[in-house]
């Protein structure tokens, strides 16, 4: 959790730093007006951040920046060893084989891993229940499985956004493009011409450059998660059984166990003689 808050953080910043040194610069050069020898030695920045103007500055930019935020966590997160370790079922079963099922569950809630958070809901909400165990198991993996989906969802969203916020910029581009060939009665300056080019294509290019990879994340995050999910729905199948043996094993001893205090032996005051409690309380 302190690690996110601190990822979440760091990019929140960048984001602002970034915007703000955008504005600074394309302020500068406005002021300043462009020259001749400075068209002709346009910089990557001015030619597809400068010129794409308010759109890109304020919308797309962030939306790249959210999008690399978005990639770095999830690839932190989404991962077999953090949601499904190797020897995941074989550790559980030997937990509840060594401490029983209650301390057992106490040491699985430490664990964020799916197959630990599937096994602890079944054995605090199944309540020995076999069917009704099974049946918990399902829902906890499918309840963590769409948690998440729904993490990765914002990088779909944004996949299908941009360009739309790209295609605005487009739209936006040539009615300043048209309004210039308006103003200055059919013939517009070149430079004009240009501008509300510029906004058309740069937008345009930033839409498709934050859509493609962020699909692209997107699918592969989604076939993960499907895989590991997939991997912890077996894993949990295969230690259930185990499990039931174990729990059912120690149902058993409990009961022994009682049987056993009641029949402990007793000395009476005055009688030497050891009874058991059942005996005493026989007529």
């Amino acid at each position: 959790m302190k690690s996110s808050f601190l990822l979440k953080t760091f990019f929140l910043i960048i984001a602002l730093i970034s915007v703000v040194l955008v504005m600074i610069v394309s302020v500068h050069i406005n002021f300043d007006g462009p020259s001749e020898s400075a068209a002709q030695t346009q910089t990557f920045f001015e030619q597809f951040i400068i010129s794409g103007g308010p759109i890109v500055w304020f919308v797309l930019l962030p939306m790249s920046l959210i999008t690399v935020y978005l990639a770095v966590e999830n690839s932190l997160t989404i991962r077999r060893k953090h949601l499904l370790p190797e020897g995941a079922g074989d550790k559980i079963v030997e937990t509840i084989r060594r401490f029983g099922a209650e301390e057992a569950g106490l040491k699985f809630s430490e664990r964020s891993d799916l197959v630990n958070k599937a096994v602890l809901s079944a054995i605090t909400k199944g309540r020995g229940d076999w069917f009704r165990m099974r049946s918990v198991l399902v829902e906890s993996l499918g309840d963590q499985a769409s948690g998440l989906l729904r993490r990765i969802e914002w990088l779909n969203m944004i996949g299908n956004v941009s360009p739309m916020v790209g295609l605005f910029g487009t739209v936006f581009g040539m009615i300043k493009l048209f309004n210039a060939i308006v103003i200055t009665g059919g013939q517009p300056q070149p430079a004009r011409l240009a501008e509300g080019i510029s906004i058309a294509l740069v937008t345009t290019f930033w839409g498709l450059f934050i859509a493609i990879p962020a699909l692209s994340i997107y699918g592969v995050f989604r076939n993960r998660i499907e895989t590991l999910v997939s991997d912890a729905v077996e894993e949990a199948e295969n230690v259930m059984p185990q499990i039931r043996h174990y729990l059912k094993r120690q149902q058993q001893q409990e009961v022994f166990d009682g049987v056993d205090k009641i029949n402990q032996p007793i000395h009476q005051l005055g009688n030497k003689k050891s009874r058991t409690v059942t005996e005493y309380l026989r007529p």
